[in-house]
This record gives C-alpha cells, structure tokens and sequence, in this order.
C-alpha cells in the first residue's frame, strides 16, 4: 500500500489529467521527444511542468540539491545529471537546456553554511562544494553584505555556474556549435510565483510578464 495521500492524488490523477489525455499518453508509451530539458532543485515547491504548465512528454526533468550541474568528469564518478546530460543532448536531441533555480534554496543556504566552516552533511556537504567558486566570489563582496543577500546572490550565481559548467561537457559543446542547442537560466520566486529569466545582453535576471 501506498501512503493516502499518494493513493487519493493518483486517483485524481486517473480521474481527471489522465481522462482528459489519455490519447496523449497513448502516443507517448513508446517513446518520448521532449524539446527542452530542465535542470530544476528537488525542492518539493519548486515542480517545473507545474510551473511551465506543461503536459506530459514535453519537459525532460532532472531534479537535485540546488539544481547544481558538475563540470565535465570521466572516470570513477557516479554524476547522474552526467549521463542524464548525455541522453538528452545526444539521443532525445533536446533543442533547450534550461537550469533553474529559486528563491530559499536549501541547498544554497547549506553552501553558505559550508564556507562558514560548517559542514552540513555527509552527503550534502561535498555536494554543494561544487557551488564554492561562485560562493566564494559573493562571500568575497564587500557589497552583498547581509544574509539574504548573499542568499539572493548565490542563488543567481549558482544558477550561471551550472549554465557554464555545462560548456564543459564536449557533446553539449558541439550541439550548441551545430546550432541544435541553446542554454538558458531562470530564477523562480516561491513566495510570488514569479520567474525570472537570465538575459545575457544585460547579464541580470529580469522577471517575465505573467
């Protein structure tokens, strides 16, 4: 048996979303084509098709602690975002890779934590490590001087470290020389459900017209 309230949303789910798509779901049970894939926290309030509003099929999801993306590894490493990377770009051939991040991250608070000297987890500690370039560039701002700041700050500059990272890896590099891929960054705001999307011509995130 299942915990209720996973029992009761699944019969909604049957009732409802799958009733009203299920020839969709038909079309899909051999095979999927997502176009845009999304590096998204796994942050339970922060649900990409929920805030994107989209149907099934459309987003390849991959969810983690501060939706962080590692530079480009071979060797003995268990990166799943890695090989997830890999399906996307070179079998599904996803147009857009979006990395999104949001507003009282758990993850960033924990990098914070971290370059303060407390290590906030086995696993969680080493974990968002990978944030400590971008970390120690804001901690290092005289002008980013209160913790909700540097909260504010982290979380952006994550967000930009992930996008760079991903130019690391040599099949996303190639696809975005072929012209088949684009990067993009985006913020969402919990509290006002409001996005933010990064623009490159300006170099901040500008929050988009709902």
């Amino acid at each position: 048996m299942l915990p209720s309230p996973l029992e009761n949303g699944y019969r909604r789910f049957r009732k409802d979303r799958y009733a009203t798509e299920v020839s969709r779901y038909s079309e899909l049970a051999d095979c999927q084509a997502p176009k845009t894939m999304v590096i998204a926290c796994a942050d339970s309030r922060v649900d990409p098709a929920t805030i994107f509003a989209a149907p099934p099929g459309e987003l390849f999801v991959v969810r983690n602690v501060a939706a962080l993306v590692p530079p480009y590894e071979t060797g003995e490493i268990h990166y799943s975002i890695s090989a997830a990377l890999e399906f996307a770009v070179t079998v599904l051939k996803v147009r857009n890779i979006l990395v999104m991040g949001h507003s009282q991250c758990g993850g960033v608070a924990a990098s914070l934590a971290t370059g303060e000297g407390t290590m906030p987890g086995q696993f969680i500690g080493p974990w968002v490590e990978l944030l400590a370039p971008a970390r120690d560039m804001v901690m290092a701002d005289a002008a980013v001087n209160t913790a909700e700041a540097r909260q504010r700050a982290l979380e952006w500059q994550g967000i930009l470290l992930s996008v760079a990272n991903l130019h690391s890896f040599p099949f996303v590099a190639d696809a975005l020389a072929d012209g088949g891929l684009s990067l993009f960054g985006a913020w969402f705001s919990i509290g006002d459900g409001a996005l933010y999307a990064y623009s490159e011509t300006d170099g901040i995130f500008r929050p988009l017209e709902g």
